[in-house]
């Protein structure tokens, strides 16, 4: 018998267009030898319980709030329904980036300085910022896909990127501007592979970059022997520390030789031309052979045996 996999996608989040780009590729191309496969689409919070009942697997391809901060797979484990990607724990760990880069920072994984502002302008620390030094990146504490992320080079643009930023989530970051190279890596069930470059048109890799045609030229590349060292330890660190499974992509910055991690995405991007997809391609995994291996590494982690 065919395992019933329903591919979660939209969701209630700014992310929510994004997901069902990314999900309707994964349902194409999806193996439907091996599968039966139906599209669930989340419109509000209640929809997990009420539309999943009967599926063997939960591909999740939502990302933001209520898809990659540990929501929903609580609710999938509490329903004894397996699930891709990684565990409530670390995916609410790494969704709150003020809380990962502090686990980042007590296990000496270099990663830029940063504050928190909460809830309203007025409690920017001006002088903190200043500290920091101007350019900073301002951006929505629990965000992803660069929404809302503002490059501010001086205080006179401040206000206005944390009173966007909020909009979007009560806690903003101001985070040191590392300039260098970005870099991004996918591990699978604790395998590193290869590293993809990222070369965006605009100053950083942002919204209009990862997601429109020809935002960014994104290629496989081979680090330097002591760099790439460097970066592997530090992958393998951060998949321990952050308690990730399954798969995860690990975004760094390289500044004069030097790494820093930026972020860890737990769900990340799946249309055949995302990071992730191109990385493994580049190693012999077509888009339905990928699909595949997570959904094992996937049921391997929640302790059913794929077969």
């Amino acid at each position: 018998m065919k395992m019933k996999i329903g591919v979660l996608m939209g969701g209630i989040s700014s992310e929510r267009e994004i997901s069902l780009m990314s999900s309707r590729g994964m349902i194409d191309q999806l193996d439907k030898e091996k599968f039966d496969v139906i599209g669930i689409e989340i419109n509000e919070k209640s929809d997990v319980f009420n539309k999943c009942q009967d599926i063997d697997f939960a591909l999740i391809g939502l990302h933001g709030e209520f898809g990659e901060d540990g929501c929903v797979q609580s609710i999938l484990s509490a329903m004894d329904i397996p699930y891709s990607g990684c565990g409530p724990l670390a995916s609410s760990l790494c969704m709150d980036k003020d809380i990962s880069k502090k686990i980042l920072k007590f296990a000496n994984i270099r990663t830029a300085d940063w504050l928190i502002v909460k809830y309203d302008v007025s409690n920017i620390d001006f002088e903190a910022v200043k500290n920091l030094g101007y350019p900073v990146f301002v951006k929505p504490n629990s965000g992803g896909s660069s929404v809302a992320t503002t490059l501010v080079k001086s205080e006179d643009g401040l206000v206005s990127a944390v009173s966007e930023a909020l909009k979007y989530d009560n806690e903003v970051m101001i985070e040191e501007y590392v300039k260098g190279d970005e870099i991004s890596t996918p591990m699978i069930d604790g395998v590193i592979y290869p590293t993809m470059a990222i070369k965006p048109k605009g100053e950083f890799f942002d919204i209009a970059s990862k997601y429109e045609v020809g935002g960014a030229k994104e290629f496989v590349i081979k680090l330097e022997d002591s760099l790439e060292k460097e970066v592997h330890q530090m992958l393998n660190d951060t998949w321990r520390e952050l308690k990730l499974e399954s798969y995860a992509r690990i975004d760094m910055l390289i500044r004069d030789g030097v790494p820093y991690l930026l972020e860890v995405n737990t769900l990340p991007g799946m249309t055949p031309t995302s990071l992730l997809p191109q990385s493994l391609a580049s190693v012999g995994y077509d888009y339905t052979a990928l699909l595949t291996k997570m959904i094992e590494v996937s049921t391997k982690a929640r302790g059913v045996i794929y077969d």
